[in-house]
């Protein structure tokens, strides 16, 4: 293995941990073949393209056998595959692109073996369309709706799993795909010099038209807990909202992988045009007060959200109902206690969101579905 590929598989391993494989919804023997084949000199993005092409072929064969979930569960499993394929690349080549084309058919074709409760969204903005997935949970009628969204590198289905154990609690969830991510990004062209907050109120609305989503909540992840909070303090409609590491004066950070990655959410490698926009997106409790309630979420060992970085959120709140709650060793987003953090909000959005029509049964939360 060259000295190259080396530092290439490390910094991969480091930005893609085994914790993120899992919580995105990797199975946990391709999160080791990717591991291990890796770190034996293979390309990361080839043997991620190859797990889940293994996984697209099962959940094929499982569908044409008329095993219906078992086809869902391994297609689900070659999203998280895919997924992480393309994050290989920050910038949007052509490579990059062709394999977010094919996480695009695979999550349409989940949506298809889905019975109508997983749909894709295409918004009008600006010059472009903003592109989501709605997840529903069994009921027809859902106890609320969380728009859930990540940064800059983990995009819409990457909360597949999350959206799932929303479902079984009779929420629904709309995985987004702002300005600067997938396929708004990168076939739509909306980048984040847009009005980031207008852009997720274009998600409130869509949910707004449709009573059968209820009331809607966000739920922002890494600086998509920025959007977050900047949408919530602008769009009295929101009910509820969860900031998970998130920064509310981001800065370049000292890694290649974040400034480069911002500057593909902004069409720009330059360093000055990415701070100021940094700065024109931040968050200022003088000017941001958010009037719901609001969940802040930090990992202690997460190297690039400090516990500073978070505070201005919780400044900004005027409801009595705002918390923070921190894991000691909680990497960046939770990745490493995913299970305990989706549980834990997952029950808190319920509580908020709830309107009255929750499951009467445990029959009406079935699992089996999208």
């Amino acid at each position: 293995m060259s000295d190259t590929l080396c530092s290439a598989t490390q910094a991969f391993q480091r930005a893609m941990p085994m914790s993120r494989l899992l919580d995105c919804g990797m199975d946990f023997s391709d999160a080791q073949a990717l591991f291990r084949r890796t770190s034996a000199g293979e390309a990361w993005d080839q043997v991620a393209e190859a797990l889940a092409q293994a996984q697209l072929e099962r959940a094929t064969q499982a569908a044409q056998a008329g095993c219906r979930v078992t086809a869902v569960e391994a297609q689900a499993c070659a999203l998280a595959n895919l997924l992480f394929a393309q994050m290989a690349f920050n910038y949007d080549n052509s490579r990059k692109r062709t394999l977010y084309d094919r996480l695009a058919t695979a999550t349409s074709q989940l949506c298809a073996w889905s019975e109508g409760r997983m749909a894709r969204v295409e918004l009008p903005f600006a010059h472009g369309h903003l592109v989501a997935w709605l997840v529903r949970p069994a009921a027809r009628q859902a106890r609320g709706t969380v728009l859930l969204f990540g940064g800059q590198s983990g995009w819409g289905v990457a909360y597949l799993p999350i959206a799932r154990a929303l479902a079984r609690r009779g929420l629904a969830t709309l995985l987004a795909e702002g300005p600067g991510q997938g396929e708004t990004r990168m076939r739509q062209g909306l980048l984040v010099d847009v009005d980031m907050a207008a852009a997720y109120s274009r998600f409130i609305d869509f949910i707004a038209s449709d009573t059968t989503l209820g009331a809607p909540g966000i739920w922002g992840n890494s600086v998509g807990g920025l959007w977050a909070a900047r949408t919530a303090a602008a769009d009295g409609r929101i009910q509820a909202c969860c900031v998970n590491g998130g920064l509310a004066a981001p800065v370049l950070l000292p890694f290649r992988t974040f400034v480069e990655q911002a500057g593909a959410m902004l069409g720009s490698d330059d360093a000055a045009a990415i701070a100021e926009n940094f700065r024109r997106m931040s968050f200022d409790p003088e000017r941001d007060r958010i009037a719901c309630p609001l969940l802040v979420l930090h990992g202690a060992a997460d190297p690039l959200v400090k516990p500073q970085d978070l505070q201005p959120f919780l400044a900004g709140a005027d409801s009595r109902d705002a918390s923070l709650r921190v894991w000691a060793d909680g990497e960046h987003t939770l990745y490493n206690h995913a299970s305990e953090r989706t549980a834990f909000v997952a029950d808190w959005f319920v509580r908020r969101l709830d309107a009255g029509s929750a499951p009467s049964s445990l029959s009406r939360e079935r699992a089996d579905g999208c």
